[in-house]
């Protein structure tokens, strides 16, 4: 018999960023609760292999393929998860890129324009869309910051630094816009993870963000999509702009 509860049956869950790492593994977390889930991610064959996987396991899934950084695209497809589960619940989003590894003064106006426009304009445009859907009927988003959305670290990640603290705080602001109408909004901020996400970083890098992480291990993607999906569940319904450090210790130094 499950232990899992099974307490969002009936309910639906849209995830961004879904393909892979945290955003995959927070659309099983969702399934495995009883959630149909909306898978988003840019990438429609990853996007894919997370519905197999979460129909594998006996759950609800459907792909959708939408670019987060582009305004009609969002509208329209949280409209089109609306329209075919019939109601917004939950959302997480997660969508996210890392940018260059390199200084602030040699970053290169492209990509500092690449990250912001995916990393705090996207999550910008989901929420707009997801508040739209929930208003009158109330739910819950968690976005995905980082650590190194309260602190930086040397290693020349300035762009994606600075995207994260405005990820922490647009979470606040519409958290404390939204709460009286029963939209609960909070962000998970993860340390270093074990996706393909940070699997690219230079060793050196990897090396760095080990020893600055008091447990002295990267987490599995589960550990933050169980944060994730408790914050979205009825547990956590006085959690609100919260900014919820999922991250082994790095911002307790």
């Amino acid at each position: 018999m499950s232990t899992i509860p099974q307490d969002m049956i009936g309910r639906v869950a849209l995830v961004t960023g879904a393909g892979g790492g945290i955003g995959r593994a927070t659309a099983r977390a969702f399934a495995a609760r009883g959630a149909q889930v909306a898978v988003l991610d840019i990438d429609a064959a990853a996007a894919a292999t997370t519905v197999d996987e979460v129909k594998a396991a006996g759950g609800t899934a459907e792909a959708f393929t939408v670019d987060v950084s582009d305004a009609t695209a969002v509208d329209d497809t949280v409209r089109a998860v609306v329209d075919r589960f019939g109601r917004l619940e939950f959302a997480h989003n997660n969508a996210g890129v890392e940018g260059e590894v390199t200084r602030l003064a040699d970053v290169q106006q492209a990509d500092w324009d690449r990250v912001i426009r995916i990393n705090l304009t996207g999550v910008w445009l989901c929420l707009r869309a997801e508040i739209k859907a929930m208003e009158g009927r109330g739910g819950a988003i968690v976005n995905t910051a980082s650590a190194s959305g309260l602190v930086a670290r040397p290693g020349g990640l300035s762009t994606y630094v600075a995207s994260k603290h405005g990820v922490v705080g647009l979470t606040k602001a519409a958290a404390v816009d939204y709460a009286a109408d029963g939209i609960r909004i909070n962000a998970v901020l993860p340390g270093p993870i074990a996706t393909p996400f940070t699997a690219d970083l230079p060793q050196e890098i990897k090396d760095q963000l080990t020893s600055l992480t008091p447990i002295r291990r990267f987490a599995e993607a589960q550990e933050v999509a169980e944060a994730v999906v408790w914050l979205c569940s009825d547990a956590a319904s006085y959690m609100v702009g919260a900014a919820l450090a999922v991250d082994g210790g790095v911002v307790a130094y």
